[in-house]
């Protein structure tokens, strides 16, 4: 469903990824796992064209996304949850739902009432500003407006980054029952226990390169190179 292949992203003069290469089957959740800064926000942001890659190339269902603008490669069915959440502080919880709403050919299945089955602690706030919420809720939102646009293909970018323990089991039952509903996904994390509790297959990314790819059973399995690219 997704291919990258030999991508090479910069910013500005700066090389920040090199030769990645991954791919997500359709159904999958796949984990790419690395410390903070190994390059897995630039991969994702590569993905959705936020740092388009100066080299390599991005397919998605067989049609290359590379080199398009963010909001085109959205409208082919990607939804991107970015790390630092940017929800509408001014807007209510129903707002940000409302403005991202899209039905890309009539047939989707994701509107408001479909997200507050899944966020049922959305439905209980609609009407607070998005800026008064805590940062478990404004995680929930932030995936839940991802999903108004109807994807087919969700990139979560460090979903349980700063939230507490009880939230973070919370957000993870929701990302298995998305996967239960048949979506896709590219989750980006640095909590390794939570991302192999959810993914079929995992990479591992290191100073912006892919340093591993395998099974989740194989990367439990295989501590020394959990220690060696994933442990502080």
């Amino acid at each position: 469903m997704l291919e990258i292949q030999g991508v090479h992203t910069y910013y500005g003069i700066s090389h920040i990824l090199f030769d990645v290469s991954l791919t997500v089957n359709q159904g999958e959740v796949v984990c790419l796992l690395g410390r903070n800064g190994a390059g897995k926000s630039t991969t994702m942001k590569s993905v959705i064209g936020l740092t388009p890659p100066r080299r390599g190339t991005v397919t998605y269902r067989g049609e290359k996304i590379s080199g398009l603008k963010p909001y085109l490669i959205a409208r082919k069915g990607i939804g991107y949850v970015p790390d630092d959440r940017r929800v509408y502080a001014d807007l209510t919880v129903g707002e940000n739902l409302e403005i991202a709403e899209r039905n890309r050919d009539g047939k989707g299945i994701w509107n408001q009432e479909r997200v507050f089955e899944v966020f049922p602690g959305l439905r209980e706030i609609g009407s607070r500003r998005a800026g008064f919420l805590s940062g478990g809720e404004q995680q929930m939102l932030t995936i839940a407006r991802a999903l108004m646009t109807n994807p087919d293909f969700l990139l979560l970018d460090e979903p349980t980054e700063g939230l507490a323990p009880l939230i973070v089991k919370l957000l993870e039952e929701q990302i298995l029952r998305l996967k239960a509903l048949g979506m896709t996904v590219l989750l980006a994390e640095q909590n390794q226990q939570v991302a192999l509790r959810l993914a079929d297959r995992a990479y591992i990314i290191d100073n912006g390169v892919i340093r591993y790819e395998g099974t989740v059973e194989a990367l439990r399995a295989d501590e020394e190179t959990r220690k060696k690219y994933l442990f502080a």
